[in-house]
This record gives C-alpha cells, sequence and structure tokens, in this order.
C-alpha cells in the first residue's frame, strides 16, 4: 500500500493586508450579498469574478422552492463570466456570506458543485483562479482551486 499526503497552502489575510484589487473584489461579494434572493436559508452569498480586462461580474445566491434549482453566488458569477466573455480568463474570486446577524465570522468555501464549476473555469482557460474567501475575522487566499478539491474530476479522466 502506498500513502498519499495531500497538504493545502492557505494564507491567512487581514482585509487590511490585502492589495487594493483584492479588496475591491472582496468589498464586491460583500455588496453582492444585497441581491440574493433566499426566503428559505436566508443565508446570502455573494461572489465577485475578476476577468483578466480588469472588469469585475458580481453574483449572488437565487433560491427556489425547488431546491434543484437554486444556485449559488459563485457559479452564478462565473457562468455569467463565462457567457457575456466567454474568452476572457477569469484571474480571481471572491465569496462573502452574511446570515440574519451580520457577515460571518469564518470565510465560507464553495460547495462542491461550486468547487467543480472552478475547475472547469481554470481548464477552459489554462490557469489557476485565485480564491479569496471573506469572513470578518480574516481572508482566506487561495491559489487555485486544487487547494480545496485537489482530487478533483477533470475532462482528462473521461
Amino acid at each position: 500500500m502506498e500513502e498519499k499526503i495531500i497538504k493545502t497552502a492557505i494564507g491567512v489575510y487581514s482585509m487590511d493586508e490585502l492589495g487594493d484589487a483584492e479588496r475591491q473584489l472582496v468589498e464586491a461579494a460583500i455588496k453582492a450579498t444585497d441581491n440574493s434572493y433566499v426566503p428559505y436559508s436566508h443565508f446570502r452569498v455573494g461572489s465577485a469574478v475578476l476577468l483578466q480586462t480588469g472588469e469585475v461580474i458580481t453574483g449572488c445566491n437565487q433560491e427556489n422552492a425547488a431546491f434543484s434549482v437554486t444556485i449559488c453566488a459563485e457559479r452564478t458569477a462565473l457562468f455569467a463570466a463565462g457567457a457575456t466573455h466567454p474568452e476572457t480568463p477569469v484571474v480571481a474570486i471572491a465569496i462573502a456570506a452574511r446570515g440574519e446577524r451580520g457577515l460571518t465570522a469564518e470565510p465560507v468555501t464553495p460547495c462542491g458543485s461550486c468547487r467543480q464549476a472552478l475547475v472547469e473555469t481554470e481548464a477552459r482557460h489554462g490557469r489557476k483562479v485565485r480564491l479569496l474567501l471573506y469572513g470578518t475575522r480574516h481572508v482566506f487566499v487561495i491559489d487555485g482551486i486544487e487547494g480545496l478539491l485537489p482530487l478533483s474530476f477533470t475532462n482528462g479522466q473521461m
């Protein structure tokens, strides 16, 4: 038997330690939580995608009584970017969330479906996407989705 150890490097920053562009991206994700439609969970998630051109596209979660058609903030923004700018690489994505008591203290991470959408986004453009996961206590910074989904399913496996 062989054992493999998978390690993930996660930078832990304060908002003040982020560069201007990254701080603005996180702030856009926080603002995007305002547009969430969450009549069931009351848990608002916003995301902001930075394209290589410098353009920012935001997304937010949209719930539905038929829960399977609910869509997360990350996929809303990624799919909007793919639909409107299909040839432009995604450089980074920021994610923020708030419940009924305000912004989350700890960063929230993408769900499995959103992680897979990020795998596809990276593969589509042949480059890693920097993840900025916001919490009021700190921001997790991860260079590439492999840090959250190390054994991902890719086109090369089909």
